[in-house]
């Protein structure tokens, strides 16, 4: 081989590697790390000349940048170093307002729209400074329902996008939701923590919406609301909506919150949901799928597998008729629309839960009954028993026990067997 094909070779080998990623540290954009100056212009500037250069690391570190709301460009990565804070401003008028989720809405702290290749990392933290809208919220009618009022911010939205990687952060305080990939594709959210006060409302921690492919794995999870949500569509939405389909969730651990959930706003449907070695403590729910009427569609092919809990509410709740878990007498059937709420092939199994409040709840609506429910291996012990109606439940090594009342209360409309 002569020179000029050594040459040759080296230059194709040369422009086949990637270069090396820019790193726009925020200071040098003006901003000032001392929880007071807000820095929003600044870091946003860094955003914009990493993406107009192909690309690259957008640094924060050495304390605490106050900030109003970011939009993260393709290809960039925000990366917050140890004992360093995005927190968000307190001035609410930072927030403009905006259509999100086809329903008036404000902007985030942190999003992206159309955007792709975007990560999250690092060991820091976002703080969604959300204190002051928890009181606002408080004192407003109907405050956590999507299309009912002008929506609080979200902390960190992806609108849109497609291969998102969130990774090490802290992400916690938001005024509402916490992380929500809506109509996204290929997201990763792994070695996370999500942290909010007990009594936080509508604090949930990670809510995919209509979003797709998605590993949610090693997350830790102390909120006020859901700790996980599977939404796709509104209360009531018009459509057309896609669903939730192909996530992940394994070795997590959810503290307070309203546990795993699929719903309740599920108008556009949720399928291949699979969840594995989950522990609950001190939720209020554990499993729970919810949806009513108004917001309902298809929901199939769900798995949750190897999971304990203690001291949760209630263990495993499958509910038609959210926001309430059972209806109040007799309910006729209705007609059925493209909102009713079909829940069916949910297998549950490897389920240990202790000093739970109720075993649980399986119940279906007349019209639109939850089908081929497998239970299998299951130890609950509980201060109520479980109720199956307007199901068809079938199962192996189930053993409730209930400190009154019976183990399993099974109503007519329910099929149940269970060896």
């Amino acid at each position: 081989m002569n020179q000029r094909s050594i040459t040759l070779i080296a230059l194709l080998v040369a422009a086949s590697m990637p270069a090396a990623a820019k790193v726009c540290k925020v200071q040098a954009y003006g901003a000032k790390p001392d929880g007071t100056t807000k820095n929003t212009k600044a870091i946003q500037a860094a955003i914009d000349d990493c993406a107009k250069s192909g690309g690259g690391i957008v640094k924060l570190s050495g304390g605490v940048f106050l900030s109003g709301p970011i939009v993260l460009k393709s290809n960039t990565t925000l990366d917050l170093d140890k004992d360093t804070t995005l927190l968000g401003s307190p001035d609410h008028t930072d927030y403009p307002a905006k259509t999100e989720f086809r329903a008036p809405g404000t902007q985030s702290l942190v999003s992206a729209t159309n955007a792709q290749n975007i990560a999250i990392t690092g060991s820091g933290t976002i703080d969604g400074n959300g204190e002051s809208w928890w009181v606002e919220a408080r004192a407003t009618h109907n405050a956590g329902v999507v299309g009912a009022v002008k929506f609080r911010p979200r902390l960190v939205v992806f609108d849109h996008c497609k291969h998102v990687r969130i990774e090490g952060v802290t992400i916690q305080n938001s005024p509402s939701w916490q992380v929500v990939p809506y109509y996204t594709d290929d997201t990763v959210i792994r070695n996370v923590r999500i942290l909010a006060p007990q009594h936080s409302p509508n604090t949930d921690a990670i809510d995919p919406f209509s979003s797709s492919n998605m590993i949610i794995d090693h997350v830790y999870a102390d909120v006020g609301d859901d700790n996980i949500a599977i939404k796709s569509g509104i209360i009531n939405s018009p459509g057309p909506d896609e669903p939730s389909k192909n996530i992940t969730i394994t070795d997590c651990e959810f503290m307070h919150g309203h546990g795993l959930s699929i719903g309740s706003e599920i108008a556009g449907g949720a399928n291949n949901i699979h969840a594995e070695r989950i522990h609950f403590k001190g939720t209020d729910q554990g499993i729970r799928i919810k949806a009513n009427r108004d917001r309902g569609n298809q929901v199939y092919n769900i798995s949750f597998k190897d999971i304990t809990m203690e001291d949760v509410k209630t263990s495993i709740l499958i509910s038609e008729y959210y926001p309430k878990v059972l209806p109040e007498g007799e309910v006729a059937p209705a007609p059925i629309t493209r909102l009713t709420p079909f829940f069916h092939d949910i297998t549950i199994e490897n389920i240990s839960s202790v000093k739970s409040g109720t075993a649980g709840v399986i119940v279906g609506l007349p019209e639109a009954p939850v089908k081929n429910v497998v239970l299998k291996n299951i130890n609950i012990t509980a201060e109520k028993g479980m109720t199956i109606a307007y199901a068809n439940v079938t199962g192996s090594n189930v053993h409730v026990i209930a400190a009154s009342g019976q183990a399993m209360t099974v109503a007519p409309s329910a099929k149940v067997d269970i060896k």
